[in-house]
């Protein structure tokens, strides 16, 4: 299949950019890409897909989600991290079943292909939502999916005793740890290599220095990555502290800093918290929509950067952003960073494009598969249609797709080489069934919970 008449950003290794391009797909990889005149010149009879008007860049890889949350959209805004989290998100989860679990992985799915993400990480799946039926939801789907599994044995945020986690959401190493090597020995490299399972480890406070050795032991023995939540808001720094540590010296101490880690937020560091992260090659995923609306703060991205630091794109969960759109996240991540730093030129368009393309698949260690468009890598990209009058006029691609399209711009989305969303449509989920199965589900599960009367308007409905 030729796809034709397209304006290609390639996030190649010259960052190329083609004008009127091509991309002949040849069974799940990019066999050729050109301008359309050469390729159809050179392949005549091939059919022929013609995404005229449209920008066509690398699929979008989150490096942070929580696939569970999105049953959860809008159930607890304008909280802070430590009431948001102990008082309402893990009371609901806790209340989970693996049929919720599974309903809900096919809304943050269904949601994401239409909205250009085609790989993500899932950070922290716990065993009550049913791992097996997020992998089934991968593979039928046919996103691309790194599945962290949570590993855990202390049940509360922090070094405070009362931010207690729910009883529902409290497992052992048995259940998480073993869970995971359980889950990793079935699934991973499934449906054609799209699922790969991760530890996904809790944040410093929920899991004990014995297991996080025997965790980042068994990462390095059998090549399983990491992924954690870390140093997000003022609490998490504390425990650093009252424990002998900044959260850099302590993840060094457990053996967490590596080229196959994923830190996600991180936005409580000092210099040296960032010069060890650096030299370790340990990767960050930036969350801005989240940091921002829990009030955490903001990432000392700009700082990252000059370091060396390899930063990826994750939209977090819905509770805490409302959407698993990854184009509205760049936006943000585009923009917060110049406010702050009272700098125009920070973080520009073509930074925050590769985070979320080429410094995603780096963090994920698919860096050779995806996150550019190159012969020989996946199919995997995303067609932006800017014919509409809100994208109208554009000078620069990278800048259109930054800071003015979103999600429901996205035209076609095709992973592993196949068609999964065309004309803005899924092709491979109902998404009418999956929304009444969410609404319902999410309806039983705020019941269960003892909240309704808590998750509802705060404003008089008559």
């Amino acid at each position: 299949m030729l796809y034709t008449h397209a304006t290609i950003i390639t996030v190649d290794s010259n960052r190329r950019i083609i004008e009127d391009g091509a991309i002949r797909v040849q069974n799940d990889l990019i066999a050729d890409i050109d301008k359309t005149a050469a390729l159809k010149a050179k392949y005549p009879d091939e059919d022929e897909y013609d995404l005229t008007g449209r920008i066509v860049i690398p699929g979008l890889i989150s490096t942070h989600m929580h696939t569970a949350q999105t049953l959860l959209r809008g159930a607890a805004d304008d909280l802070e991290l430590v009431s948001w989290l102990c008082e309402r998100i893990w009371v609901l989860q806790g209340n989970f079943t693996a049929e919720d679990g599974y309903a809900a992985a096919r809304l943050s799915i269904g949601e994401m292909l239409k909205s250009g993400t085609t790989c993500f990480l899932e950070s922290m799946f716990a065993d009550r939502y049913g791992f097996d039926g997020l992998a089934r939801a991968v593979e039928e789907s046919g996103i691309r999916g790194c599945l962290g599994k949570i590993v855990m044995d202390i049940a509360k945020y922090a070094k405070d005793d009362a931010w207690a986690m729910h009883p529902g959401l409290v497992e052992d190493r048995e259940t998480s740890l073993l869970g995971t090597l359980a889950m990793w020995e079935k699934w991973n490299g499934k449906a054609n290599d799209r699922i790969r399972v991760w530890f996904g480890a809790r944040t410093p406070g929920g899991v004990s220095d014995t297991l996080y050795r025997e965790m980042t032991s068994l990462s390095r023995e059998k090549g399983i990555p990491i992924t954690m939540h870390c140093a997000e808001v003022r609490a998490d720094r504390d425990f650093f502290a009252s424990v002998g540590h900044t959260p850099m010296t302590y993840c060094d101490s457990v053996g967490l800093l590596s080229p196959s880690t994923v830190l996600v937020h991180m936005v409580h560091l000092d210099d040296d918290d960032i010069t060890r992260l650096a030299s370790s090659g340990t990767h960050v995923a930036h969350c801005p929509t989240s940091n921002a609306k829990l009030a955490s703060g903001i990432c000392r991205v700009p700082d990252l950067q000059r370091a060396g630091v390899n930063i990826g794109l994750g939209t977090d969960g819905a509770p805490c952003n409302n959407t698993c759109d990854l184009l509205q996240e760049m936006k943000l991540a585009g923009i917060i960073h110049k406010s702050l730093s009272y700098d125009p030129t920070a973080v520009p368009a073509e930074s925050v494009l590769e985070m979320a393309t080429i410094n995603g698949a780096r963090a994920l260690g698919l860096e050779d598969r995806i996150g550019s468009l190159e012969i020989g890598k996946k199919a995997d990209f995303v067609a932006i249609d800017t014919r509409r009058i809100h994208l109208q006029p554009w000078f620069n691609p990278v800048s259109a797709v930054v800071y003015t399209a979103t999600g429901r711009d996205v035209d076609i989305v095709v992973v592993d080489g196949q068609m999964l969303v065309r004309s803005g449509e899924l092709l491979t989920m109902d998404e009418q069934e999956i929304v009444r199965e969410a609404q319902r589900r999410s309806q039983e599960v705020v019941a269960r919970a003892g909240l309704k009367d808590r998750v509802k308007a705060r404003w008089p409905v008559e």
